[in-house]
């Protein structure tokens, strides 16, 4: 079922190219360098989408991921980089990964410690300057993929 899911996904990305600027392309060797730095690893279609697209737009949504290996210095849509900034400000906590800013103070992360049988982790919300005791983690999606198509879908209607 995710297989499907990412694509579909990737159908409507490589579709739709003029609703889409991504940066394209990452290393691995870039890749390996953002799991160090943020003390994860990347699994099943977010690594795919990483190696494929690295981060950018499509359609006015905004899908964080990898520009370059400059996490200090960078901007949205590094997930990296924003995700460095979250643990600072906000103490983010660090199985989250930032992959989505909802523009009303929500964040949809990638949440490592709830993988699904194939390692794929949830999608979950943060609220920022929530107190973590408070933080309810709502499951956005059950995987990047469902929660990609998703937004490509919607961003589309």
């Amino acid at each position: 079922m995710t297989q499907n899911t990412y694509k579909a996904a990737k159908k409507l990305l490589l579709k739709y190219k003029s609703k889409a600027d991504f940066v394209g392309e990452v290393p691995s060797g870039i890749i390996a360098k953002a799991e160090e730095a943020l003390e994860l690893e990347f699994t099943g279609s977010y690594l795919d989408f990483l190696q494929n697209f690295g981060a950018g737009d499509f359609n006015g949504e905004e899908i964080y991921g990898i520009l370059d290996s400059d996490f200090e210095n960078s901007s949205v849509p590094d997930a990296i980089w924003y995700t460095l900034q979250e643990r600072k400000e906000t103490n983010l906590p660090l199985n989250l990964l930032v992959i989505y800013d909802t523009g009303s103070e929500e964040l949809f992360c990638l949440n490592f410690n709830d993988l699904d049988e194939t390692g794929e982790p949830k999608v979950v919300s943060y609220m920022p300057g929530i107190d973590m005791g408070e933080q309810n983690f709502e499951i956005i999606a059950e995987n990047f993929c469902d929660f990609l198509l998703e937004l490509l879908e919607d961003s589309l209607d």
